[in-house]
């Protein structure tokens, strides 16, 4: 599928906040994965979310770097049978994080991504 045919699909639902790459491990495919967030960037206000078996700190010195350039967050590690945990926000196991990717390439060191939970009055 192009990624052209990709954006239709995607623009197609104005009630989604965001996309997420997951299954297959996307970084084996970090080009291709990497043009699709940048046409989600220039044509839609979605956070880009991706899930993956490797660690942020491995994919920042590897080919990888480009797409990690367009995430908003990075669930990274893989999934440990013996560490799983129902209880944990957007993850399977206590090794896995969220990864701030942003604020991560920013600082140059690792911040682990928090949900808002600020609530108006």
């Amino acid at each position: 599928m192009t990624t052209e045919a990709l954006m239709r699909i995607i623009e197609a639902d104005p009630f989604t906040r965001g996309v997420t790459f997951s299954g297959g491990d996307p970084m084996y495919q970090a080009a291709g994965f990497a043009e699709l967030a940048r046409a989600i960037r220039r044509r839609t206000n979605k956070d880009i979310w991706c899930f993956t078996g490797f660690t942020f700190e491995s994919l920042i010195q590897e080919d990888q770097r480009e797409l990690l350039a367009e995430l908003d967050v990075l669930v990274d590690g893989p999934f440990i049978k013996s560490l799983r945990d129902e209880d944990l926000l957007f993850r399977g196991s206590s090794n896995q994080r969220l990864i701030d990717v942003q604020q991560s390439l920013y600082s140059g060191q690792t911040i682990l991504w928090k949900p808002d939970v600020s609530v108006a009055v």
